[in-house]
């Protein structure tokens, strides 16, 4: 079974295609448009139909040295040229290389007669000669309403299309062919999408008074191929699409650590900081400091050498760096080094698919290692809540992708400080909340790690200071009266103080005390030696004069014995000498 797997595979190569060259396509389409084949690109009017042929073209010429023919029924060369220079794309540059045809064909309805002998040989003829002119590899017809637009005969309306599809099919170039989206069907005619290899349709809807524009690949014969709707922007480096589909859980984690620009929070998160690429979330009331937090850690991004891209939907640039030099933190100097990258946006600007493609595209132009959003929650406003989840989703999984570490700020409510509007939470790596303790007529700023995925970190709340030097991180009081803050724990601190100043001084005076007694004691006891060394002497002498006295009272009696003529016990005579050592007897 496993052969017959591996030969089958073998025995069914994959379609050829040629790369677009306009960002995201090319991943939906799983490499491009099918090669040699034709393509209907259809949609209502200004919903980038052909800037999306001419950038094919364009990026085609440039970028895969096939050169193209663009051949319209509309727009005559100029005008095209004039559209698409804001886009950075040089048609009379490109035209004069040999890289680019541009041909325009006026078509008059009156000149159409619908007498069974119509064809298009007049236009397959012009149209081989610019392809053999400069060898083109691919060809936009622009558009197909146009050049059928006096034919309602059906059976020649289909004959005719059916033999374009086949002339390009066999000059073996690959083509795309716009068409006016019809209603209820692709495109007017309802024919051109069941003869074309590629089906892309593009649609421009406007929700909520909010305009986003969406491609979607309605078929694609013989390729696998992304089914879903997609946002794509178009700017003025052309058209970029987003693709939404899953971006899986395979992204690759780093144990690389990253300073939170606060040195105590530092310390808080086991004493390294955040994890490289992963995504961290503030929340906090308004005016808690979340946007203090993600300029401190943009700082010290800029400050190591590292790119920072920061999204800002509430203030302008300029405010954003005046604010934070009343902490300390001046922005500007970054800013004219080109490592702090601002773009500033009303939320309500783009619907949500569209800040998310426009997102997209600046990370990947500035390509950062660290990117803040402020505050996320604002995008809420630009869709359902299923959509911002959804948006949100994407976007951390695509900044995780790209091993950026992201910081979001999130504006919530005193009463769900827990939760965000988004429901992001469950996807950040790590929470930090910043709330509001109101206490004896104050209100002050508290902080806590809510969680921190892969560290030992502190279960401990700070109070958070706002000074001109900065964000900086205290000890709040934790004692029977609960949480203390500012005046509450300067005053609890001060009695503390003042209450160890009189236990100290007590202290000292009880060592006084002792010291006190230690020394007299010791005199005392100085003293009695002194006592003792005297009556000592004392009773040594009169032992001494004891043991005299003795010595000469036993003289005496030795000597009043030897006046007497006494023996000495042993039948010998006293003498003053030893005694004589008494006889042994025998029997």
């Amino acid at each position: 079974m496993t052969k017959s797997v591996g030969h089958s595979k073998a025995a069914h190569p994959k379609l050829e295609k040629a790369p677009t060259g306009i960002q995201g396509l090319d991943e939906i389409t799983g490499g491009g448009l099918p090669l040699g084949r034709p393509t209907l690109v259809c949609g209502s009017a200004g919903c980038g139909k052909t800037l999306l042929a001419m950038e094919f073209l364009v990026r085609g010429a440039t970028e895969h040295d096939e050169p193209g023919v663009f051949m319209a029924f509309e727009e005559t060369a100029e005008e095209l040229g004039k559209n698409v220079r804001s886009l950075g794309f040089d048609l009379d540059a490109l035209c004069r290389q040999k890289k680019l045809r541009l041909d325009f064909v006026r078509i008059e309805r009156g000149q159409i007669e619908e007498n069974g002998e119509y064809d298009l040989e007049g236009l397959f003829i012009r149209l081989g000669h610019a392809i053999d002119a400069i060898g083109a590899k691919r060809v936009v017809l622009d558009t197909i309403e146009v050049l059928f637009s006096g034919l309602s005969n059906t059976a020649i309306l289909r004959a005719e299309i059916q033999r374009l599809f086949r002339w390009l099919k066999d000059r073996g170039v690959t083509a795309i062919i716009t068409g006016e989206r019809g209603e209820g069907r692709l495109t007017r005619h309802g024919l051109e999408e069941y003869v074309s290899d590629c089906v892309i349709l593009l649609d421009h809807r406007v929700i909520d008074q909010v305009s986003t524009r969406r491609l979607r690949v309605v078929k694609y014969r013989g390729s696998a191929h992304g089914t879903n709707e997609y946002p794509f922007l178009i700017d003025e480096d052309g058209l970029s699409v987003l693709p939404i589909t899953s971006l899986g859980l395979q992204y690759v984690v780093s144990d690389e650590r990253v300073p939170t620009g606060v040195a105590r929070l530092d310390t808080m998160l086991d004493g390294q900081g955040y994890y490289r690429g992963s995504t961290v979330l503030v929340t906090g009331t308004a005016g808690s400091g979340k946007s203090s937090m993600a300029a401190h850690f943009a700082d010290a991004a800029c400050r190591r050498g590292e790119d920072v891209l920061y999204f800002a939907f509430e203030e302008s640039p300029s405010q954003i760096v005046r604010n934070m030099r009343s902490i300390g933190l001046d922005l500007e100097p970054w800013v004219k080094k080109g490592l702090l990258h601002f773009h500033a946006s009303r939320s309500t600007m783009y619907g949500l698919e569209m800040h998310l493609a426009m997102m997209h595209k600046l990370v990947r132009e500035i390509e950062p290692r660290i990117v803040v959003i402020d505050p996320m929650n604002n995008l809420s406003r630009g869709g359902s809540h299923q959509d911002v989840v959804s948006t949100m989703t994407r976007l951390v999984d695509f900044l995780k992708l790209q091993g950026i570490t992201a910081m979001l700020t999130s504006m919530t409510s005193q009463e769900r400080l827990e939760e965000t509007d988004s429901e992001v939470s469950s996807l950040v790596d790590t929470w930090l909340l910043l709330r509001d303790i109101e206490l004896g007529g104050e209100r002050n700023r508290g902080m806590y790690v809510l969680k921190s995925r892969g560290m030992p970190h502190s279960n401990q709340i700070r109070e958070f200071h706002l000074t001109s030097r900065g964000i900086e991180l205290t000890d709040v009081y934790l004692g029977a009266e609960g949480v203390l803050t500012g005046s509450a724990r300067v005053s609890q601190e001060a009695r503390e103080k003042a209450a160890v100043v009189q236990r100290q001084q007590e202290v000292e005076a009880k060592e006084r005390e002792l010291q006190r007694r230690r020394e007299a004691l010791e005199a005392r006891i100085t003293a009695l030696r002194k006592e003792f060394e005297v009556e000592s002497q004392e009773m040594e002498r009169r032992v001494g004069q004891e043991r005299s006295r003795a010595e000469v009272a036993k003289l005496e009696r030795v000597r009043m014995g030897i006046s007497r003529k006494a023996d000495d016990g042993a039948g010998g005579p006293r003498t003053l000498g030893r005694p004589r050592k008494p006889q042994e007897t025998h029997a």
